[in-house]
């Protein structure tokens, strides 16, 4: 049987598919984006069949780079762009609106309604979620009530809900399989993060029927295999699904209590595995399913999340023209030694834990006359490491304890630059591994035990090597004068 493993990784502002053997040797990447669609300030949509085209381009590139047959792949891993939310007709599989994306504000008055009704408690108690519009259950409440008879349509059971993973495998199987695992379950605020289940209370008080939902499943199993597609053949087994952060949690072989990651992509994420039990912390963070594999119990992770990381690097790039292209911004940045005062709070659509200040706005602070680009690039990047820092301060202060590591992945962890300023902000040793493209990573284990390729974890964290290792490097006074600046700009967002 061949060993290759298809992961297809479905960002926010593209998919990348990656092929990969059982030992995680990769034989090929390809990247395809799609348009971001910004119908109004603050709402953020995708077309989803620009989603899946970017899917079928993406995988049919992968394999003519690999150089293989798509039949040799013996299993099939999806990791997802996570709150993002589609509902289609599950006659014609055809989308009612565009997906709403997690960073789409468009719900903040209903989340403040339901906040002022007094419903925040519970929706904590039961999700572990906070009421924030980046979550799905108030945007798939959001197109029932736009999209002219979509309420009747889904009474009648027409309809199908989806987050990306969920979209993914309809569209794989020919729409055989309409399912979901609880990594992606946990981030819609409709289900229970005790029991793993939809939870009747939260689809009352949300709105959102229960007909239009999918089934619940555990991280690694047979969701369906391929059926009906023109760029891979029937019967390829999909086996592994986790939203994007779990899967670079796995993928980082953080299985035990206490390991922690930041992931470095559009936004910035920061998990740390709890073990079997939801740890509840201060309102900065949130509790959420990690993973759940077999008959074994599921695992929970804390999160912090950080709205815009790389979207202040493509911001630069497009809307402003700093460079034309992403990576640019390293140089650019390391001709300049500091940052002269210049913060910039990169809250483009609002900020994240822990502050969780939906109406917040991007800054650009401490301009002078002799302010350049290079001051401006350097600046946002100590934006992304500054958020992360407040994330990893809010975790540790839960801890009651220091973190000693921290492993690092996603595309601009990359930036050698970036990681630097990170570790003498946080003063923790960040770890860099051979794969940053973590999130595919994970997604290609689940599907690898899902499938059978590997028997258990321990087969698994054998694999994960390190890359390098950066240690922090900046003064005390130094750092304090930058954690002074960056409380500043805060107070003025």
């Amino acid at each position: 049987m061949s060993d290759l493993i298809l992961a297809i990784d479905q960002g926010t502002t593209g998919t990348t598919a990656v092929l990969l053997s059982a030992r995680l040797e990769v034989l090929a990447t390809a990247n395809r984006e799609f348009a971001q669609i910004f119908p109004q300030p603050g709402w953020v949509e995708h077309a989803p069949e620009a989603i899946w085209a970017s899917v079928e381009a993406a995988v049919s590139a992968a394999l003519t780079k690999a150089g293989v047959a798509a039949s040799s792949i013996a299993a099939i891993g999806i990791t997802n762009q996570r709150e993002t939310t589609v509902l289609w007709e599950r006659a014609t599989g055809k989308p009612i609106h565009n997906a709403i994306v997690w960073q789409c504000r468009r719900t903040r008055d209903a989340c403040l309604a339901l906040r002022e009704a007094g419903h925040e408690q519970l929706v904590r108690a039961r999700t572990g979620l906070v009421l924030d519009p980046y979550f799905s259950g108030t945007k798939a409440a959001w197109i029932l009530d736009a999209v002219a008879g979509a309420r009747d349509a889904a009474d009648r059971g027409e309809l199908a809900f989806g987050t990306i993973d969920t979209f993914l495998v309809w569209r794989l199987t020919g729409g055989a399989a309409h399912v979901t695992d609880v990594s992606n379950a946990s981030r819609t605020m409709l289900m229970s993060l005790a029991t793993g289940d939809w939870d009747d209370e939260m689809l009352h008080l949300l709105r959102v029927p229960r007909s239009i939902l999918p089934r619940i499943g555990a991280s690694a199993e047979r969701y369906g295999v391929t059926h009906g597609l023109g760029f891979l053949p029937e019967g390829i087994p999909i086996t592994g699904m986790a939203g994007d952060q779990q899967a670079a949690l796995f993928g980082q072989a953080c299985f035990e209590v206490g390991q922690a990651k930041c992931t470095y992509g559009t936004g910035a994420f920061l998990l740390m595995n709890t073990g079997t039990q939801p740890v509840f912390s201060g309102p900065g963070l949130i509790p959420t399913a990690a993973w759940t594999l077999g008959e074994a119990p599921m695992v929970y992770a804390r999160e912090g999340s950080a709205f815009v990381a790389g979207a202040v690097v493509q911001w630069l790039r497009d809307n402003l023209g700093f460079f034309v292209s992403s990576h640019e911004i390293e140089a650019l940045a390391a001709t300049v030694e500091d940052s002269e005062g210049v913060v910039m709070v990169p809250a483009l659509t609002g900020l994240g834990a822990p502050h969780w200040n939906p109406d917040a706005r991007g800054l650009l602070w401490g301009v002078t006359r002799g302010t350049t680009k290079a001051h401006i690039a350097r600046a946002a990047l100590e934006g992304i490491a500054h958020q992360c820092r407040d994330i990893l301060a809010a975790m540790e202060a839960d801890l009651q304890a220091r973190l000693s590591l921290l492993r690092v992945d996603g595309g601009a962890s990359a930036n050698n630059l970036l990681m630097q300023i990170q570790t003498d902000l946080l003063q923790v040793p960040i770890s860099r591994p051979q794969v940053i493209e973590t999130t595919a990573l994970g997604a290609a284990l689940l599907a690898g035990l899902g499938a059978g390729l590997y028997a258990d974890l321990e087969q698994v964290r054998a694999i994960w090597r390190e890359e390098r290792r950066f240690v922090p490097a900046m003064s005390h006074e130094r750092r304090e004068q930058h954690l002074a600046l960056w409380r500043e700009g805060l107070k003025r967002v």
